[in-house]
């Protein structure tokens, strides 16, 4: 099945929720700013002498970078649904933390392992498995299914999200460079861009792929198929 959608009406649409919701997108990414910054600056403050106070401070800024990107994910598919979400979305990450850590982790592993293979590969996985993350939290698939669901996801549009990733990081630099005020403006837009392409392939992916089952959302059988006791 061709999938396809526009990069344009995305980022319109990322750009009309960022208008309508600009400071409460500010508090959460000061807020996230500030939780991941601090450990990480620790981090590389206290350099080899403390190497152990180094390595608690580097596990506090993997939670934290764990539990914000949980966060981010749960506001933007609010967002994306009609919802208001709240404030505190951001650090509810709970039956979902563990599953989001490795499946990530393995995500940023192959895709560095794709790149020391002459680089192609890194690139190809990247785009296959970029919503891992978004399939833990959205669809609470497994760490394989995430994987699974997000090669279905991105099936036949790679070259189309390899420009959309390209634009929406060259929108960002754009607004990192503005003062870097604009980057309240441009990460907002880019990160709700994100979520409505996700949403839209995702409305592409026939069922028979197994998105919808593996994900434990009920999938009805085909016309014509009565289950057994339907007929009773």
């Amino acid at each position: 099945m061709k999938k396809d959608f526009t990069i344009s009406e995305s980022l319109s649409f990322g750009w009309d929720i960022m208008k309508k919701n600009l400071w409460f997108f500010v508090g959460i990414l000061l807020v996230s700013w500030i939780v991941t910054g601090i450990p990480r600056s620790i981090v590389e403050r206290l350099g080899e002498d403390h190497a152990g106070i180094a390595v608690l401070f580097q596990i506090i800024y993997l939670f934290a970078q764990t539990v914000i990107s949980i966060g981010l994910i749960t506001i933007t598919l609010a967002f994306q649904k009609g919802e208001k979400p709240e404030f505190g979305d951001l650090f509810r990450f709970q039956g979902k933390f563990w599953r989001f850590f490795f499946a990530t982790l393995l995500y940023g592993l192959l895709v560095v392992a794709g790149f020391i293979l002459l680089i192609v590969p890194g690139v190809y996985w990247a785009l296959k498995y970029q919503y891992v993350g978004y399939c833990v939290v959205d669809r609470n698939a497994s760490i394989m299914d995430s994987f699974r669901q997000s090669a279905h996801i991105t099936e036949s549009v790679k070259w189309k999200l390899l420009g959309f990733g390209i634009l929406s990081g060259l929108i960002n630099i754009l607004g990192f460079i503005c003062l870097f005020i604009g980057i309240f403006a441009t990460a907002p837009t880019t990160m709700m861009a994100y979520v409505f392409v996700y949403k839209k392939l995702l409305e592409q992916t026939p069922e028979e792929m197994g998105v919808a089952a593996s994900a434990g959302v009920p999938v009805a059988p085909p016309p014509g198929k009565i289950e057994k006791g339907d007929s009773q």
